[in-house]
């Protein structure tokens, strides 16, 4: 059985380096990601004034709390992370001074108003532009507060980041559960923090560095689970992260009737294990908006993998993907017809008609979106001739990707 070993996950690389700056002490990070979105934190990071260096493989942080970051001499330039600018946004929005957040590429068109609207509620003074892109941050006092309905991780950690500079605690309520990344990395730097199923209470207060060890990342190891079951070939994957707010792909994989092992070994403050994927023989099923958050990466991935399983699968609750680095619900739709596989999205649902033979009716446009190519390289696997525009926007996450697929499936 060939075995696969994920990069770091961007996500963990993101939020540990965001939180070793607001930390006191020198912060180690191990197994950081380096990629386009983590390498635009750095540079954030360093017009905030931290200090950042390499250490071999680990990134060293030093961090003077809160009050240790300086004024930027300009905006800051999230690239095109919608993590990175919404997280910088909350860091900031306590700090005595003015900010402004910008970024590039599809991150302009990307909504800033549901993050403007949630610190708001906190006292935070966040402009935006029309809603997108840049976000100006005016000195405020910051004050805790209740807040429900919050339905995205971004958001949510944002508000968890204005949580620690405000005046009380701070009560997030979520309409779904959403990947708990950024409590778990609060609670090992010493945070006031109580976490429960849909609801995160914090309170201000300092953190303290700690070293953090970065798991692989399950979202870029999804393809290749995703293009072990299209083509039938047996797969190990190994130090992959199983942070159960982020398997919605696996247990929808599973429900289909995948095979798919895992092991858990450590568990604080992220678990991480290995997993098995044998040929298997998948039916379609239904996902309901609840399971969405858990697999928010993925849908173009379970699309793909739903066109080769028996009967119809229906995924709900999607409307969000809209707002990705693409319209994903259209690029899922675009990728699925250069297919030849007859898919509809309707009401917030999209249908797929599986047991489709792949053809390459026509290449694959990725709209510049990672996820989108990525689905089209576990496609490929079962599309011999498949052809693939723009392949080089995986950098964003993954710049290892095609040279660790193509060594491991006989695809494109």
């Amino acid at each position: 059985m060939k075995s696969y070993t994920p990069p770091a996950d961007k996500s963990m690389t993101i939020r540990a380096l965001l939180l070793a700056a607001l930390a006191r002490g020198g912060a180690r990070i191990e197994n950081p990601l380096s990629c386009e979105d983590t390498e635009a934190a750095l540079g954030c990071l360093a017009a905030l004034g931290v200090r950042t260096a390499r250490d071999g493989s680990a990134l060293l942080v030093t961090g003077e709390g809160p009050e240790g970051l300086r004024q930027p001499a300009g905006p800051l330039d999230a690239g095109e992370s919608g993590a990175l600018a919404r997280m910088l946004a909350g860091l900031l929005a306590g700090r005595p001074f003015p900010s402004e957040i910008t970024g590039r590429g599809s991150l302009l068109k990307r909504p800033m108003r549901p993050l403007a609207e949630a610190l708001a509620k906190l006292g935070a003074k966040v402009g935006t532009n029309s809603g997108l892109l840049p976000v100006s941050i005016k000195p405020a006092a910051l004050r805790g507060a209740k807040i429900s309905g919050v339905e995205s991780a971004q958001v949510k950690s944002a508000l968890l980041l204005a949580g620690l500079q405000a005046a009380g605690p701070t009560e997030i309520k979520e309409k779904f559960q959403t990947r708990d990344h950024t409590e778990r990395l609060l609670a090992l730097m010493g945070a006031d923090i109580k976490m429960a199923p849909r609801r995160t209470d914090i309170g201000p207060g300092p953190l303290t560095a700690r070293p953090v060890t970065v798991p692989g990342d399950i979202s870029s190891a999804a393809p290749f689970i995703a293009a072990a079951l299209l083509s039938g070939q047996p797969l190990t994957l190994n130090a992959c992260g199983l942070n159960q707010t982020r398997l919605g792909f696996i247990r929808a994989l599973q429900k289909m009737g995948a095979k798919i092992s895992l092991k858990v070994g450590g568990t604080f403050p992220e678990p991480e294990g290995s997993l098995e994927v044998r040929p298997s023989k998948l039916k379609g099923i239904r996902v309901t908006p609840a399971e969405i958050p858990a697999m928010i990466d993925e849908i173009p991935l379970l699309a793909v993998v739903a066109a080769r399983a028996k009967g119809k699968t229906v995924i709900s609750g999607i409307e969000g993907l809209r707002s990705k680095e693409s319209d994903r619900i259209e690029s899922t739709l675009a990728l699925l017809a250069a297919l030849g596989v007859k898919a509809s999205y309707a009401k917030g649902s999209l249908t797929v008609t599986g047991q489709a033979k792949f053809k390459a009716a026509a290449p694959v446009d990725t709209f510049n979106d990672h996820r989108i190519a990525m689905a089209a390289a576990a496609a490929s696997t079962a599309c011999p001739g498949l052809k693939i525009k723009n392949p080089g926007c995986v950098n964003k996450s993954y710049p290892g990707f095609w040279r660790d697929f193509k060594k491991l499936f006989k695809a494109l």
